[in-house]
């Protein structure tokens, strides 16, 4: 049967069998520059024992666990500096334009809303008909703008003349608070796309760094288990193989070497 062949550990300079250890050339990159910040003399051919690498392994997931810990609070603050952000100036877009209303603007706002309704038309349309119809039929002895009633036209000239500007002024509100509702969206999507940008960034860092982290971690423990379960069975194998313990003895050897004595 084959000899095991064996190791002498550079860091407890003690001869273990290569099953119990491994050399530096074996190892992540990682656990290997760990090692080599205590180190810096040992060389990729050295060998470590599985006990004194179990210290260098934890480091390596403390390392893994705290660096992953500190990049999520620094995006959380990020994230909560950004929803508690005051910077975003909304306003109330009616609110506002209430309290800063003149008199001719009010006035404006209810010729227009009397001229784009039903209401205006109808009423319109009868003092037109009732005009042409006095003057043409001569009702209640009045003729005072005959065919082809050129006064009219003078007078619907005039109410033309005059709406349209009014009208115009109250489309120049309506612009004005179109003009804030944009800002106001725009302000709003600013704010929504700033906080995206950070949720995104915590995404990316989840599946980027943390999820790959997590199944190193996870491989580290299967490795670290396997380690304490090797120390483990060599514990035992000693304290079977030790001769000086008492545990071991056969009884009745003991009574036969016992009655030897006696006689």
């Amino acid at each position: 049967m084959a000899e095991a062949k064996t190791a002498i550990c550079f860091i407890d300079h003690r001869e273990h069998m290569e099953i119990d250890g491994r050399y530096l050339k074996d190892l992540e990159p990682a656990t290997r520059n760990l090692i080599k910040g205590d180190y810096p003399k040992s060389k990729v051919t050295d060998f470590i024992c599985d006990h004194d690498l179990l210290k260098y392994q934890l480091m390596r997931v403390d390392g893994m666990v705290n660096s992953d810990v500190k990049q999520t609070q620094k995006i959380s603050r990020r994230l909560t500096k950004a929803m508690q952000s005051d910077d975003y100036d909304i306003v109330d877009v009616n609110d506002n334009l209430a309290k800063s209303l003149t008199f001719g603007q009010r006035v404006s706002d209810a010729v227009a809303r009397f001229g784009g309704s039903w209401g205006f038309i109808g009423v319109f349309t009868f003092v037109l008909v009732a005009w042409m119809c006095i003057n043409a039929l001569h009702l209640f002895g009045m003729h005072f703008d005959p065919y082809p009633f050129i006064l009219l036209n003078l007078a619907l000239s005039c109410i033309a003349a005059i709406q349209a500007p009014i009208i115009m002024m109250s489309q120049n509100r309506a612009a004005d608070r179109d003009r804030m509702s944009s800002e106001n969206d725009y302000h709003v999507n600013q704010k929504s796309e700033h906080e995206l940008r950070i949720l995104h960034a915590k995404l990316d860092n989840l599946t980027q760094n943390q999820l790959p982290h997590s199944l190193e971690i996870q491989k580290l423990e299967i490795e670290i288990l396997g380690q304490i379960r090797t120390e483990l069975d060599m514990i035992q194998r000693n304290q079977l193989g030790n001769p000086k313990s008492g545990l071991n003895e056969n009884p009745q050897q003991e009574n036969e070497n016992s009655s030897e004595k006696d006689s």
